[in-house]
């Protein structure tokens, strides 16, 4: 299909450089042509115009008087023999003497003609009326004049109108000769034309193209041409040249892929310990006031065990003692699950998740902590919808290091007697999506009265192992990984801080949907 849609516009180009290449040879013929039987006409009118002068200025050599000429029968024929269409003579004292066919236009040109040429003594040539040539329109008339004299003498002036039309048709005659040869040459030359670029270029490149076809990865050579189709060997060799390098590179950029998935198999498993690192961490912050935590109820079931141990006690003493133990041994259970449910690795996958009950749980493991004792915790949670599709241990250490970070720039401000800690969420319309496809994002707010960070700080708070705090205070991993998180889960976490104000972490997830689980 190639090869014949290639051929037709060729032969389509040849035909129509040919057609236009001979048709400006036509109009220059024609032209050239035309101007020679014009010239050719017109010195047949001077012949005829001299012989009508002659036999004119015999006559008024003999004495007669120009208004007495008459038409005789010698130049009566003569006129119609010679095609002349009309012919006037004008005498001095303006007699006139008209042979042939007039109208009124062309007896007002043939007078103003013959007046001029009297006044001028000189012959003069006119082309007068308007008729369709071979392209376009042309003179019809040409209008010879000339002074009569006798001795050097005017004594009258001779005008004679000769026709055109028969000059055009015989143009237009020769014209249908020349198209039919022209279309002939043109069918001729564009199939021997055709068949030369078809032999030379044509049909080497149908064979190249079959020989890519049938490529196959083994071939050593495959684009090879005859030693006649000249440029086309030196396309083939290039070709063959090109094939050897992307095989090369094929190999190299299969080497180069398998080197990329592994190193990205290890930054996975970096990535990994990186959050697992971070959330030890954090595990390791709460351990202390959870052992305080745990150290009240295992001291009263200790107080409860002695009493146990006496033998004056009534057996309703006893049962409240038992459930007054229990009571304090499943408190102790909830504190050490909860701290089990921050600790453990990440292995659920993502989930349909209700942010506002992991927001309770955060809050709950850090009510207990020592460093939230003077620091009012207070929730704010307004959003209608707040099922996420994510990880819910992922999202918990989001929410846990925002919250200890949020302490730990209260403390630094030193403002423990008043320190207030707000999360709050509330629903929000994603503004860079498209405008028939909005999508709705939870938005969580974790707002402190702390400290604040300097806005030279704030563009580098999410970089690895960047810190504000003490030395030994922490890693500077927290904020990097719980920006990973959220990225991960499809959301976006911003930041918003004033010197000595305070700080808002904003965290924006999309809603749950059936499209987000698959």
């Amino acid at each position: 299909m190639f090869v014949r849609g290639l051929r037709t516009k060729i032969a389509f180009t040849i035909a129509m450089l040919l057609f236009l290449g001979m048709l400006l040879i036509d109009v220059v013929t024609m032209v050239t042509t035309r101007q020679d039987l014009i010239r050719s006409e017109i010195s047949r009118g001077e012949v005829m115009l001299a012989y009508i002068q002659y036999q004119l200025t015999g006559n008024l050599a003999d004495g007669r008087r120009l208004i007495d000429l008459a038409p005789t029968a010698i130049m009566t024929s003569m006129i119609t023999d010679s095609q002349i269409t009309c012919a006037l003579i004008l005498g001095k004292n303006r007699p006139q003497v008209w042979f042939g066919q007039q109208t009124k236009s062309l007896s007002d040109d043939m007078l103003r003609f013959t007046r001029e040429t009297m006044a001028d003594g000189k012959k003069t040539l006119h082309f007068t009326g308007s008729t369709w040539g071979v392209f376009w329109r042309q003179k019809s008339q040409v209008v010879l004049s000339t002074p009569l004299q006798i001795n050097g003498i005017t004594v009258g002036g001779l005008s004679i109108v000769l026709p055109l039309e028969h000059v055009y048709q015989t143009l237009r005659s020769s014209q249908k000769i020349l198209f039919i040869y022209i279309f002939i040459n043109v069918v001729i030359l564009v199939f021997v034309g055709i068949y030369r670029i078809s032999k030379l270029y044509l049909l080497p490149l149908s064979r190249l193209a079959k020989r890519a076809d049938d490529y196959k990865e083994d071939d050593d050579m495959i684009f090879a041409v005859r030693k006649e189709d000249n440029e086309l060997s030196r396309l083939s060799k290039a070709l063959n040249s090109m094939l050897k390098r992307i095989s090369a590179d094929k190999e190299t950029l299969r080497s180069t892929v398998q080197s990329l998935e592994k190193a990205n198999q290890k930054l996975k498993k970096a990535q990994r310990k990186i959050v697992r690192a971070e959330k030890l961490a954090s595990v390791g912050r709460l351990s202390s006031g959870i052992a305080h935590e745990i150290g009240n109820p295992i001291g009263i079931v200790i107080g409860y065990l002695e009493l146990l141990k006496q033998a004056d006690i009534t057996p309703d003493e006893r049962k409240e003692y038992i459930q007054r133990t229990e009571e304090e041994i499943d408190r102790i259970n909830t504190i050490i699950r909860q701290l089990l449910e921050v600790s453990r690795p990440s292995n659920e996958g993502r989930r349909a998740v209700s942010v506002h009950e992991l927001i309770h749980d955060t809050a709950d493991i850090l009510r207990v902590q020592p460093l939230m004792s003077e620091i009012e915790l207070s929730l704010d949670l307004e959003a209608r919808q707040d099922t996420v599709s994510a990880d819910p241990n992922q999202l918990r250490q989001v929410f846990l290091n925002l919250t200890i970070n949020a302490a730990d720039a209260i403390s630094a401000g030193k403002k423990q007697n008043y320190g207030r800690l707000n999360i709050a969420t509330e629903l929000e319309t994603d503004t860079n999506c498209d405008a028939n496809n909005n999508e709705t994002l939870v938005k969580i707010m974790f707002i402190d009265n702390g400290l604040g960070i300097a806005g030279e700080q704030v563009g580098n708070i999410f970089d690895p192992f960047f810190t504000t705090k003490d030395p030994g205070k922490g890693t500077g991993l927290g904020l990097s990984v719980s920006f990973m998180i959220i990225e991960s889960m499809g959301g976006r976490m911003t930041v918003n801080s004033d010197v000595g104000r305070g700080t808002t972490m904003e965290i924006l997830l999309p809603l749950y949907t059936l499209e987000s689980e698959q």
